[in-house]
């Protein structure tokens, strides 16, 4: 007895099904798994079933043309099997899609825009808290009967005793006493044009004659009376705008900007820049000033540098001598400052900047670009591209410096017509 049940349905499809009680000895068409279609046929009388080995199935292409009618290809022979698109990557290896090749030009130009997006952005966020720093102060529109102005540009800069924001401990750590008000230890003319720059310096003892003015707090003008006095004492009657209008009397000479600078800020400038190396050619010491050094190259704190632009009772000639330190230190702490050590760095660079401005006070209309023009101007002309010279002098009176009037006569002249000064000063 047959123990497969016969009569089973072959789902009413008139063919026998091999391997469900079908009587058929050969198995069906590979329909079920679509993408497997017959082999070879073994030889008769091998192998069981009827004397065949069932036929085993092909994974192939189905881009030969797949018999079982449906046109199935799977991809198992490509490794592409959920639809990739066959080939082989660039090592050979099948089933991997070569990866692009990076767009080295779209890279450069992206990084370039956000190099230069930081630059412009850190630029202008600089330029606008170094220019809400700035102390506009003075109001040169007050200064009444001024000389017409002439081709350049010229600064008056100040250095006053001032002691604002000083303690008790500063004060006597910077030997700068603790006197009232404030007074000019040194002051100098900056001539900016385009036939060279001129720096010249205004000995504080230089003999002047005090103007008509007006006053700076009062508006009431009070008139000259051709009193002559010390130059400083015009800065510490009335301030910063009957100094520029007692230089603007006594030299014919038009100020275009005011800078000034107080002890402390000066001090602070240097130690931000960490110090300015200057060689001193002989030792000198000054017991008002607390300076103290040797002979030789050697590098200035703040405190020192202050000691060494304020002494004058340890030379002979004494404002003088004075006057030539402070433009030669002037010319060491700008050459210090345009370094790229402190340009390049912004740990050195914003402190020195910053320790500037909040101790600079200068006019209502300065700008930050004539503050720069300024600063560079004085580099330049300390560092041999200008002229350098103090005020001519003739003699003294009373103790005062007289002013070589014919001199500074000629030095005015070719000042305001921008030409190469010829004038030599003491």
């Amino acid at each position: 007895m047959n123990d497969w049940p016969q009569g089973w349905p072959d789902d009413n499809r008139g063919t026998p099904r091999y391997g469900r009680g079908s009587a058929g000895a050969q198995p069906e068409g590979a329909r079920v798994m679509r993408q497997v279609r017959r082999g070879p046929a073994a030889p008769p009388g091998q192998g069981g079933y009827g004397g065949q080995i069932p036929p085993q199935p092909s994974y192939v292409d189905g881009g030969e043309g797949p018999d079982d009618g449906y046109g199935y290809d799977s991809g198992y022979n490509t490794g592409q099997v959920y639809g990739g698109s066959g080939g082989r990557g660039p090592a050979g290896t099948a089933g991997q899609t070569a990866r692009p090749a990076p767009n080295w030009r779209r890279r450069i130009k992206w990084t370039a825009i956000t190099v230069a997006t930081v630059v412009v952005v850190t630029t202008v966020g600089t330029y606008f808290w170094a220019d809400s720093k700035l102390r506009r102060e003075v109001d040169l529109s007050t200064v009444i009967d001024r000389p017409e102005a002439g081709d350049g540009t010229n600064y008056l800069i100040v250095g006053s005793d001032s002691r604002e924001g000083m303690s008790k401990e500063d004060k006597k750590k910077l030997h700068t006493g603790s006197a009232e008000g404030k007074r000019t230890d040194s002051m100098m003319i900056l001539h900016v044009g385009d036939n060279g720059d001129t720096l010249i310096s205004l000995p504080r003892d230089s003999d002047v004659e005090i103007p008509t003015y007006k006053g700076s707090e009062s508006g009431k003008t009070f008139q000259g009376s051709g009193r002559h006095t010390k130059l400083n004492a015009a800065y510490a009657e009335d301030g910063p705008t009957l100094l520029v209008r007692t230089v603007e009397f006594n030299t014919g000479l038009h100020i275009d900007h005011y800078v000034e600078i107080g002890f402390a800020g000066f001090a602070n400038i240097v130690d931000a820049v960490g110090g300015v190396d200057l060689t001193i050619d002989k030792p000198f010491k000054d017991k008002y000033s607390g300076a103290d050094f040797q002979a030789g190259k050697q590098t200035l704190n703040g405190e020192q540098a202050l000691a060494f632009v304020r002494t004058r009772h340890a030379f002979a000639a004494s404002d003088l001598e004075r006057t030539k330190n402070q433009q030669k230190f002037l010319a060491a702490l700008a050459h210090q400052v345009a370094t790229p050590s402190t340009v390049l760095n912004p740990f050195k660079l914003y402190p020195t900047m910053g320790a500037g401005l909040d101790s600079l006070i200068v006019d209502k209309d300065m700008s930050l670009w004539d503050l720069a023009s300024m600063f560079f101007a004085m580099k330049g002309v300390n560092g041999g591209d200008g002229t350098s010279m103090n005020m001519p002098i003739s003699g003294s009176s009373g103790g005062n410096l007289v002013w070589d009037k014919a001199k500074v006569k000629q030095l005015v002249n070719e000042l305001n017509s921008d030409e190469k000064v010829t004038v030599k000063g003491d």
